[in-house]
């Protein structure tokens, strides 16, 4: 098994550094045919999201996009591939953060009964899901 890093996975979805991208290219393409198994975490897909959206100034829309893409590699073994889809379903619907969003879905998946918080815009958002 061969981990990626949010480097790699960035230099492959910006394609902003021609050799490396290339690079990443030919292993996803590898990868894809079975040659090896490829597997990440669930941090090196938030990492992605926090420079998509940062770093690279892009839209919300753009940020699930990306994400999106990402995802949709099965060749890929993605840790919490699931909990990060119901994540950025959460997410497309609301005004949070990605990390709330991935919490909301991972307290569901608990069958939490409460979820405490000081976060008025999280409350309101669970509240309005529970109706």
């Amino acid at each position: 098994m061969i981990f990626i890093d949010t480097n790699y996975f960035l230099r492959f979805l910006l394609s902003d550094v021609d050799l490396q991208f290339k690079e990443v290219k030919e292993f996803f393409l590898q990868a894809s045919d079975g040659k090896f198994k490829t597997f990440t975490s669930t941090i090196v897909i938030f990492e992605v999201y926090w420079v998509i959206l940062g770093q690279f100034k892009r839209d919300k829309q753009k940020v699930i996009q990306v994400l999106n893409k990402l995802l949709n590699f099965q060749f890929i073994e993605i840790e919490n591939h699931d909990l990060i889809i119901k994540a950025i379903d959460i997410y497309k619907k609301s005004n949070l953060g990605l990390v709330d969003c991935y919490n909301v879905a991972y307290a569901k998946s608990k069958k939490a009964i409460d979820f405490k918080t000081f976060d008025k815009d999280l409350i309101k958002k669970l509240l309005k899901e529970e109706k």
